[in-house]
């Protein structure tokens, strides 16, 4: 790497940290592009050059927390030994994440991504879909077993996934759902609802 591209990813770094810090404190209406500015001590025309404009910068922050969940989702089904201690590694490992990211995770869980989410959906969605191989094959090498039900790949994402991105986001809003109750209940209701035999 090259001392400019060294400075270029140091710079992106300092702005994806500051725009974090700026939304744990202030926000979603606080994640402006000044407030950010100030926060990284970074120029106007650096946050332009290196992401296009705020949205972008969101996008990129997204992406690169999305990432990290998703790697973790992974390790967590990839050391399971059957399709349902994975299902329960991978609860426990989502709520893990939302319990130790409590910032990041209101931010994953926001109106905000929402937002870019239906505004740049394609592009969010294919990154997901660049890191989802593990669990999708996952998935699939369990319904090839007999393990998992063979539903398309959309509904067996929102079976498993749906209830538990739900309670994170009642925890992170409401804050009247216990995560450690939910990591011992969830699972098996998920299990349930994908197992084969449905049992």
């Amino acid at each position: 790497m090259s001392p400019k591209q060294h400075r270029g990813e140091v710079t992106s770094d300092l702005l994806l940290d500051a725009a974090l810090r700026v939304y744990a404190d202030a926000g979603e209406q606080g994640l402006t592009v000044s407030a950010v500015t100030r926060a990284s001590g970074v120029s106007l025309g650096s946050l332009y050059h290196h992401f296009g404009s705020i949205d972008g910068l969101v996008n990129a922050l997204l992406t690169r927390w999305l990432g990290r969940l998703l790697g973790e989702l992974a390790d967590a089904v990839g050391n399971s030994h059957d399709a349902r201690t994975g299902v329960r590694a991978l609860v426990r490992a989502y709520l893990g994440f939302v319990q130790a990211h409590p910032d990041v995770s209101r931010l994953l869980h926001s109106s905000r991504a929402d937002q870019v989410g239906m505004e740049q959906g394609r592009e969010l969605r294919d990154v997901q879909e660049a890191r989802m191989p593990p669990l999708t094959s996952w998935v699939l090498r369990h319904v090839e077993r007999g393990e998992i039900a063979p539903l398309s790949p959309a509904l067996l994402e929102s079976l498993l996934l749906g209830p538990v991105v739900g309670v994170s986001r009642r925890w992170l809003t409401l804050g009247d759902v216990d995560l450690d109750e939910a990591a011992r209940i969830l699972p098996e209701r998920i299990w349930r609802s994908i197992s084969a035999d449905g049992a």
